[in-house]
């Protein structure tokens, strides 16, 4: 006599064989091993092997956002960056980053300033800076809301703004890139002078040679006021390391410094609501 409520598992024919619950047809069912190299994955919620992971070589190889915006790449040390701006319009879920291109050319908004979500702006809201022929090099301007993503309730950021697989730099992980160069009390830090691009887009003196390949350009700062200012002369790229409820990390390139800096060290730290520029750093 057989008791029906004892499940009747079935009989494996390769060495390797998976078993799975098949809810459609109210079955356990074998699934045959895969190849080598294959990973297993979900579809239509059951198990399927598939194509393993694309290799990636960082330096090479170029990473794709959640609009097909490509960017290039670069090694620094251990350290995979993106070798561009960031210029993308949603979280990589696709969840919208809202643009705000209050204030005219000269930026003084007070919708701008009393913004406490996501939001990119275009540098002077000129539209032919977006002209991939021109000045779209320089990327969007992010507050540091949409650097950290969107919170739960619970602390957990759901949504990133960087491609999948990439982040924004935490502070630590700025602070490794500069001792590649030296370290911030070290007078041979020549961080701001390897991380500049050579490009004529800097003003004079760029005093830089780009040796690490960061190839940094000068997409400049929105206030917190909502005024723009110093494109063509300074860098500024959040980091997603907040320093207490109002001020956040990050760093800073300048035409005419040598170094990577820092506005906290300094002693002004810029707003969250401040904007700028953006670099992902590979998981």
């Amino acid at each position: 006599m057989t008791d029906s409520n004892v499940p009747v598992f079935p009989d494996g024919s390769t060495s390797g064989d998976l078993m799975y619950w098949n809810s459609t047809d109210k079955k356990w069912a074998n699934l045959a091993p895969g190849t080598e190299g294959q990973v297993l994955r979900i579809s239509s919620g059951l198990p399927v092997w598939g194509a393993g992971p694309v290799s990636f070589t960082c330096g090479t190889n170029i990473v794709s956002d959640v609009d097909n915006n490509t960017y290039e790449t670069v090694l620094i040390g251990n350290q995979c960056w993106t070798k561009e701006n960031l210029k993308v319009t949603r979280y990589n879920d696709g969840t919208p980053i809202p643009l705000d291109a209050t204030g005219g050319f000269e930026g003084i908004s007070s919708t701008w300033q009393n913004l406490t979500t996501g939001a990119r702006t275009i540098y002077g809201n000129e539209p032919n800076r977006w002209d991939p022929s021109a000045s779209s090099i320089f990327g969007y301007l992010y507050n540091w809301y949409a650097a950290r993503g969107i919170i739960t309730n619970e602390g957990i950021s759901t949504k990133n703004i960087c491609p999948t697989g990439w982040h924004v730099p935490t502070e630590n992980e700025w602070i490794t890139l500069v001792t590649q160069f030296g370290g911030y009390l070290d007078a041979t830090n020549q961080a701001g002078v390897k991380m500049k691009s050579t490009s004529n887009l800097w003003i004079s003196p760029n005093n830089a040679d780009n040796s690490s390949n960061f190839t940094g350009l000068p997409g400049g700062f929105r206030e917190i006021t909502g005024e723009f200012k110093y494109i063509t002369r300074d860098a500024y790229f959040w980091s997603s390391s907040e320093m207490n409820h109002n001020v956040a990390y990050h760093r800073q390139l300048s035409s005419s410094s040598q170094y990577l800096e820092n506005w906290i060290l300094s002693g002004f730290p810029p707003p969250k609501k401040s904007g700028m520029s953006i670099r992902c750093l590979r998981d």
